[in-house]
């Protein structure tokens, strides 16, 4: 048995002093106070002084990172990212495809199912690394006029046996897929999508307020990197952007780069959602984490420079790391570090659904952050297992 002790802990929902966390067998034992929970004998003690733990980060958005794209056949492409992602705290994370050929897509959904599988079936590589625990398709079912980088030859009509071709690849892991829903046949697919357990999220869309609120009422209830990819916001016609703010039963996501929405809007956005309905994601490239330079998103490629990613003159994901986009919401809203963990743990972990993350309570998984109280990066662990050092930015 492992002893985890530090400074502090939020869980996220609250806040101890003095914790101790006891870990066995990749699992979380107890939490608590260390002047209550002595420490059981022969257990091992780990003291972080002066350090904050919180749960493992929660990424449900990303392409690559490290110099790899989560689509590309070399082997050795999802645990160098997942290596990447350990390093800044992330512990679970959902592989993200884009929009390809149909070939292409079917191929790296296979690969990613396996990816997932082979992580659960082999607890001897869990703890080295961030796990994939889901994937989420985005695109091909995604607006002609909103598709930012997609390839435009390569968007489908949303249909359900489309659809059913690529759950049969995926095994059944798809946990989330973004779709346009002004698109003919998508009230359709978001019914069956929500039926088998898959959240239904709203992005790459020119839907006017009328289709979005329709669906909703289909079984829609997240939304893709809000503000990004969508029809602006209206006055006069308030569109997919005021369905997203306004809307009790959708949750968002937003990149929080300063690169993608101007602080002020980070801002606007957290007051509107609140610290129940909002998720940080990074929607990061294989560019992440490598200097400036050419990379791959999917099948196409992407320049890197002074922070941005581009293709085509137009954003094309991001280099952000989770740990950055946590720091930038304390600065950008004036949010606590506590406040911000929430978005960047529990929330996107109740969004897909994986009950045994995104909090620090007995029974969950033994992920676990350990930050400074900057909230740098100092260490992660993963089922239990202390993870190298952290990259330190």
């Amino acid at each position: 048995m492992i002893a985890l002790t530090a400074s502090r802990l939020y869980t996220p929902l609250e806040s101890i002093e003095q914790p101790v966390v006891l870990i066995d067998g990749g699992r979380i034992v107890d939490v608590g106070r260390r002047n209550t929970r002595p420490l059981p004998p022969g257990a091992q003690q780990i003291d972080f002084p002066d350090s904050i733990l919180a749960p493992g980060y929660v990424d449900i958005h990303i392409h690559g990172g490290a110099g790899h794209d989560v689509m590309e056949t070399d082997p050795a492409a999802l645990p160098a990212v997942e290596q990447l992602l350990a390093k800044h705290g992330v512990t679970s994370y959902l592989p993200t495809t884009v929009t390809a050929s149909g070939d292409h897509i079917l191929a790296a959904l296979d690969r990613l199912a396996t990816a997932i599988e082979n992580a659960e079936r082999d607890s001897g590589s869990r703890g080295l690394r961030a796990q994939p625990v889901g994937i989420h398709l985005e695109g091909p079912f995604i607006s002609f006029a909103r598709r930012g980088v997609h390839p435009p030859q390569d968007l489908l009509s949303p249909t359900l046996p489309v659809f059913e071709r690529f759950w049969q690849a995926s095994r059944g892991r798809i946990r989330v897929i973004t779709m346009a829903p002004e698109l003919e046949g998508a009230r359709e697919l978001i019914a069956e999508a929500a039926r088998r357990g898959v959240c239904v999220s709203l992005g790459h869309s020119d839907a006017n307020l009328h289709d979005t609120r329709a669906a909703v009422e289909a079984g829609a209830r997240h939304a893709t990197h809000a503000f990004n990819a969508m029809r602006p916001l209206g006055h006069r016609e308030p569109g997919i952007v005021a369905a997203v703010l306004t809307d009790s039963r959708l949750s968002a996501d937003i990149i929080a780069d300063g690169i993608h929405l101007d602080p002020t809007i980070v801002e606007l956005f957290l007051k509107a959602k609140g610290p129940d309905l909002a998720v940080l994601i990074t929607d990061a490239t294989s560019a992440t984490g490598m200097p400036d330079g050419r990379y791959r998103l999917g099948w196409f490629e992407v320049e890197v420079k002074d922070g941005m990613c581009t293709a085509e003159g137009k954003l094309a994901g991001s280099v952000l790391t989770m740990d950055r986009a946590v720091r930038n919401v304390t600065k950008f809203a004036g949010w606590g570090l506590q406040q911000a963990l929430r978005l960047a743990t529990l929330n996107p972990s109740q969004v897909v659904g994986l009950s045994s993350r995104g909090k620090l309570e007995a029974g969950r998984e033994a992920d676990i952050v350990v930050l400074n109280p900057n909230g740098e990066v100092r260490t992660t662990f993963i089922h239990g297992v202390m993870t190298e050092a952290a990259a330190g930015t």
